[in-house]
């Protein structure tokens, strides 16, 4: 089988490490992210065609500074370094970095100097690019010009042509840097000389073939299958890795949108034939939170859950060797589990592999991807449309859209509110242009007037987002008559509900879902 081209980047633990990854493969190219410590023998093994280097929060002259093998920029590969990335090279090769006398935050005017070719070929001679950073670097490492720079920072952007090694003080990967996509392109098509020809059928084929060596021969599979899309895509790949020998249980924990759990059902026994198991497990999930009120909480006792129920199946289905989850990577980043990153909440697939889970090893073939690249992948496999493109919805389900308390009249407020939210927008046209939208039981009651009587009841919140990869999103511009229509619809249809409100907070500072 055809190897992928590679651009490996080294991961000096920036929360933007895998949004340099997403944009890469958007300009067709596979890229594989390693930890800064990577030995030298184990970059070369990967065969790189070209080598980035993230930023980070550390300072680079810090005594504990994070810092990779100076032998990188030996190997005869270009090197693109980002923020922290360029300030290393320069340190490295015996440029000098200082403190700066101004900090640079968010879109900064910057003039690009060398537009003619290479980095910032056929970019415009000022931009407004991304900057965040304390320090920068002041004095060039030999070999090295100035080819961009701001009113702040003398050395926005430094190349040496000769050996191929550039560095940028912005961040050419976030949407803010409005011609960050050309220099990336830039760097991976004209300097690396990378084809751009990889895709998601490529990716497919590469994980299938990672799975059957980690599965190997005779070995099975359990796959937690919520029903939501990434595990429908984790349970897709996985079957035309090793066929029979994976074993999808659903766990039902009564939290599913209207219909969901039918449809989970039909899809995977008759439109993509799995082993499924149905473990209906609900009254015991509502039986273990009753009474808690605490978002965190709810997320753990909801994640352990989960893993008994899991265990008493197995145990039912006789030995299983390895556990699969689908695990994708803002779970990975919201959870803190990347150097330098916040834990902002928990996720109940984030983690590893609990030891008394008895399983040989975990699974996790789309840990590396973003939304949009698992409904790409789902679609190249050949799941149905209708699954793929299903709104986002996180693996607790309805209990984290219920403010509070937990209790089945509530989550059916929720549910029911939720499925007249979607058949609106659907009838509206509007579903293919909103990345995620639901309502939320907010937990506030407040008073009305319902033919003629005074009521006290509880106000639900729709929640609307536009987002490229869900790391930050934007408000929905949804009409208002369209909104008027879904509060009607719900203040008439739901019981114990008398009030709609619209949520018009952006992520940051908020989190797309309310718990």
């Amino acid at each position: 089988m055809h190897k992928p081209q590679c651009v490996v980047i080294l991961d000096f633990g920036a929360q933007y490490t895998q949004l340099i990854a997403r944009r890469v493969r958007e300009c067709g190219v596979f890229s594989e992210v390693l930890p800064y410590t990577t030995a030298i023998e184990d970059i070369q093994a990967k065969e790189p065609r070209g080598i980035i280097l993230s930023g980070g929060p550390a300072s680079v002259l810090a005594a504990d500074a994070p810092k990779c093998d100076k032998a990188i920029f030996d190997m005869d590969v270009p090197v693109l370094g980002i923020c922290y990335g360029m300030q290393l090279m320069a340190y490295l090769l015996d440029g000098e970095a200082a403190a700066c006398e101004q900090r640079e935050y968010g879109r900064t005017p910057t003039v690009m100097d060398q537009t003619d070719s290479g980095l910032l070929g056929g970019l415009r001679e000022a931009s407004h690019c991304w900057m965040s950073h304390t320090f920068q670097v002041v004095n060039l490492p030999g070999g090295f010009e100035g080819i961009a720079h701001t009113d702040c920072c003398p050395f926005a952007a430094m190349a040496d042509e000769q050996r191929k090694l550039y560095g940028v003080q912005f961040h050419p990967e976030v949407t803010h840097t409005e011609e960050g996509c050309r220099i990336l392109r830039n760097f991976l098509i004209d300097i690396c000389g990378l084809k751009g020809d990889w895709n998601m059928e490529a990716y497919a084929e590469a994980e299938i073939r990672r799975i059957r060596e980690k599965v190997r021969d005779r070995k099975t599979v359990l796959l937690g299958l919520s029903g939501g899309v990434d595990s429908s895509v984790a349970a897709a790949l996985l079957y035309r890795a090793i066929g029979d020998r994976l074993t999808c249980v659903y766990v039902d924990h009564g939290f599913m949108r209207q219909g969901e759990s039918d449809q989970v059902v039909e899809v995977f026994t008759k439109t993509f034939p799995v082993k499924l198991v149905h473990a209906n497990a609900s009254e015991q999930f509502y039986r273990e939170l009753n009474g808690i009120t605490d978002p965190e909480q709810k997320r753990k006792i909801i994640g352990k859950l989960f893993i008994d129920v899991f265990k008493q199946e197995a145990g039912k289905l006789g030995k299983l060797d390895f556990f699969a989850q689908g695990t994708i990577y803002p779970d990975v980043i919201e959870s803190g589990s990347t150097k330098g990153s916040a834990t902002i909440k928990s996720h109940h697939n984030v983690g590893g592999l609990p030891k008394e889970l008895g399983f040989e090893d975990l699974v996790e073939p789309l840990r590396m991807l973003f939304k949009d690249e698992v409904r790409r992948l789902g679609l190249a496999l050949g799941l149905p449309e209708s699954l793929v493109m299903r709104q986002p919805f996180p693996g607790p389900g309805l209990a984290i859209r219920v403010i509070g308390e937990l209790t089945p009249e509530k989550v059916e407020i929720v549910r029911k509110s939720d499925y007249i939210l979607r058949d609106e927008i659907a009838k509206a046209g509007l579903d293919k242009g909103i990345s995620q939208y639901f309502t939320v039981l907010t937990g506030a009651r407040s008073v009305g007037v319902m033919g003629d009587e005074r009521t006290y009841a509880y106000a639900v919140a729709i929640r609307a987002v536009t987002t490229d990869d869900f790391m930050t999103a934007d408000v929905a511009q949804i009409p208002y008559t369209v909104l008027g229509k879904i509060a009607t619809r719900i203040v008439g249809e739901v019981q114990g509900v008398n009030r709609v409100l619209y949520d018009i907070t952006t992520k940051p500072p908020a989190s797309i879902e309310w718990e």
